[in-house]
């Protein structure tokens, strides 16, 4: 590979590239669609696909397909009024709530670390190297995933060499390169270290363990207890945290994602006083739009917004009631 492939190809995430690769795949392969297509032809593909797919999964098989035409030099079909008129339709007659990962709660957070500190415990006592790496490992991954609010990309792509702890203070982590970080600038995350459910301790407990210098933080353990070189698949962080959350006898474990540490983190930050403005710095939001989306206003929540209203809006005295007839 040529330098100059090297640097388009490094302007691009895995994650992309992949995803892109499966929608022409899915466009070709099982539509049985041809390349380079037409107005008509996308718009058909899309009137096809408009009640099994959702709205997010047909725009990014129109991005996949608006790259492909542009990068084979043919003119784009998908920016044509047939497609934007047939999209916005869908949109209209499928219009369906976009469904969300549950937030992690704060309680459930300690429910699942202790259940983790006992088992690692039980396998230490049973000399069971390869569960007390999981548990240590599973438990660093979930406490910095909440407290940092990281997405899946983010806690995959961490590197042990761009990590420092400072004891009793907290910890730094270094990323080159993240979904909210268009440009590559690279962005620095801090974290600090807590009284109880600490990220930093649960990292540090990790390290020792491993003895990592350098590489990714989060890797794949095998039965033996062997610790692979390469870091988890950021798609596999879903099966590892339902299948955690069921061991700890957390409800409803399938309602829960990788997103659920983001969003349980935006709630609980939210409900701590943060304002907005505060949340979207620590996060990484670029916009108001983005961060709302994480963000949830509990029923309890909104009644006593409405009740201070009306507590406030009340007269100081009860109005004299009008005589009774006769």
């Amino acid at each position: 590979m040529t330098r100059l492939a090297q640097y388009i190809e490094a302007a691009e995430s895995d994650n992309t590239r992949r995803s892109y690769a499966s929608a022409i795949r899915h466009f070709e392969v099982e539509w049985k669609g041809l390349l380079p297509s037409t107005a008509d032809g996308i718009a058909r593909y899309l009137a096809d696909h408009a009640a099994t797919l959702a709205i997010n999964t047909l725009r990014q098989r129109l991005a996949a397909l608006s790259r492909w035409h542009t990068d084979q030099g043919f003119p784009d079909p998908t920016k044509s009024a047939l497609v934007r008129q047939v999209l916005k339709g869908i949109r209209s007659v499928h219009n369906v709530q976009e469904k969300r990962a549950r937030p992690l709660e704060l309680a459930v957070l300690q429910q699942v670390d202790h259940w983790l500190d006992t088992a690692i415990s039980h396998a230490q006592q049973s000399g069971d190297r390869s569960a007390v790496l999981r548990h240590t490992r599973d438990r660093s991954l979930l406490l910095l995933g909440f407290w940092r609010g990281f997405r899946s990309d983010e806690l995959v792509n961490l590197r042990v060499e761009n990590i420092a702890v400072t004891p009793g203070q907290g910890m730094t982590c270094y990323l080159g390169r993240s979904k909210g970080d268009r440009q590559h600038q690279g962005r620095v995350f801090r974290c600090p270290a807590l009284s109880r459910l600490c990220p930093v301790a649960a990292f540090n407990a990790w390290i020792d363990l491993t003895g990592l210098t350098e590489g990714p933080v989060f890797r794949k353990i095998d039965r033996w207890g062997h610790v692979a070189d390469e870091s988890l698949h950021a798609n596999s962080l879903v099966s590892l945290l339902r299948s955690l959350f069921a061991e700890a006898g957390v409800e409803s474990p399938e309602e829960y994602s990788s997103h659920s540490m983001r969003r349980g983190f935006a709630d609980w930050a939210r409900a701590s006083g943060w304002d907005i403005k505060e949340l979207m710095e620590y996060v990484g939001w670029k916009d108001v739009k983005s961060a709302m989306r994480y963000l949830d206003a509990s029923d309890s929540n909104l009644q006593a917004r409405f009740e201070q209203g009306l507590t406030a809006q009340a007269p100081s005295s009860q109005l004299p009631l009008p005589p009774l007839p006769g």
